[in-house]
Formats: structure tokens, sequence, C-alpha cells
């Protein structure tokens, strides 16, 4: 851990990932801070770049996106133009919520999160396979979530 992250800092952090959207009194009074010091903090890690944003988390099954698929994609060859390219491509597809460069045999990891097997079908067949220099693709459907979180903060 950064030595110029303490526990109180800590504190911080893990309450705003359950709840972003306490007001700064509320934050101060569960960490154990006045207002003021506990907004001085958050500023000091939203400019280091520890805080990086604010998002909801959202729940992509009430969106209708049902399914996600992990995606592992070998390219032909792993050069710096060819990662440009494939990065730019998948950035261009909403169904890719996560892309991962990856050491080992693949390439890429992806999650492809779609509604049925019928749209992942269609981007796979439609957007996938039709990237220039992807070699080979292997789709794993999860069963479900075991554990799943935010960032590990200790």
């Amino acid at each position: 851990m950064p030595s110029d992250i303490d526990a109180i800092d800590l504190r911080i952090l893990h309450e705003l990932q359950q709840d972003a959207r306490l007001s700064h009194q509320e934050l101060s009074d569960r960490v154990g801070l006045s207002p003021s010091p506990c907004s001085r903090r958050i500023r000091i890690m939203e400019s280091k770049g520890i805080i990086q944003g604010y998002s909801a988390r959202i729940d992509e099954r009430r969106l209708g996106f049902a399914m996600n698929i992990f995606v592992s994609v070998k390219l032909e060859h792993q050069v710096d133009n060819r990662l440009v390219s494939f990065e730019r491509e998948i950035a261009l597809c909403p169904e890719v919520v996560d892309c991962w460069l990856m050491t080992g045999t693949r390439d890429y990891l992806l999650r492809v999160s779609v509604r049925d097997l019928d749209e992942f079908e269609r981007f796979l067949t439609a957007r996938l396979t039709t990237i220039k220099g992807v070699a080979n693709i292997e789709s794993s459907i999860p069963i479900r979530r075991v554990k799943g979180g935010m960032a590990r903060l200790v």
C-alpha cells in the first residue's frame, strides 16, 4: 500500500465504494472526521488519480442483457499496429463491456454482454470474426458469478 494512504483514507474509499452518494457529513461521520478534513482527503485522492470518478452500479439483466459471455481472442500476430487496430475496433462494439490484453496463449479476454445467444451469434459472426488479424476465438458461458466486487483496498 502506498505510504501516503492511511487507515482513514481506506475507510473513506470503502464507504465511497459502498455508496458514493453519501453526503460529506454522512461520510465524515462514518469515518470519524469532521467534513472539512474528509473533503480535503477526497480531493487529494482525486487529484492523485486514486479516486478516478463516480458511477452507478447497473444490473445489466434488468436492462435486458441476460447473458455474459467470456471470449478469448488470439491474433495472427501480436505486433503493435495489430494490437492498436484490434483495440480500436473493439472500442466500437457496445456488446464488449470489458477487454483485457492478456499474457499466455490468448491475446485478449473480453466480457460480452448480450440479450441472448442470437445477439451473441450476430456479434460473433458480423463483428468479431471480421476484425482483421483475428486468428482464433474461444467462448465460455459462465454459470453464475461466485464473487464480484469493487477495487481491492487491502
